[in-house]
C-alpha cells in the first residue's frame, strides 16, 4: 500500500473532486474510500476537512454527505449550484441513488 504525504492527500482529493462530472456527486466517504488504497488513509471526517479547508477552487458542492445532505454552512449556495448542474434532488438532499458517482 503506497503512502502519500499529508499535502500529496490534500492534492489527491482535490483532484478527484474536480474529476466528479456535471450532474454527479460523491460524497466524502466515497472519496476517503476512492483514495484508501494510494493514500493510506481512510476518513471521511479528512476528506470534509480537506474540503473546507482547501476545496474553494474545485466544484466543492459536488461533495455531500453519504445520505446527501448538502456541504455544512453552505446549503444554499450549494443547492443552487447542484441544480445549475442537473443534479437529482429529493427535498433537501441529493438523490444519491441518481447523483451518486465513482470514478
Amino acid at each position: 500500500m503506497a503512502r502519500v504525504t499529508p499535502q500529496e492527500y490534500v492534492e489527491e482529493v482535490l483532484a478527484l473532486v474536480e474529476r466528479i462530472p456535471a450532474g454527479r456527486v460523491m460524497s466524502y466517504g466515497a472519496i476517503a474510500d476512492a483514495l484508501a488504497e494510494v493514500s493510506g488513509r481512510n476518513s471521511a471526517l479528512q476528506v470534509g476537512t480537506i474540503m473546507a479547508r482547501h476545496g474553494g477552487g474545485v466544484p466543492w458542492h459536488r461533495v455531500v454527505t453519504s445520505a446527501g445532505r448538502l456541504p455544512p454552512g453552505h446549503e444554499q449556495e450549494a443547492r443552487q449550484l447542484l441544480l445549475a448542474d442537473g443534479v437529482p434532488l429529493k427535498g433537501e438532499h441529493v438523490d444519491m441513488s441518481r447523483a451518486g458517482w465513482l470514478p
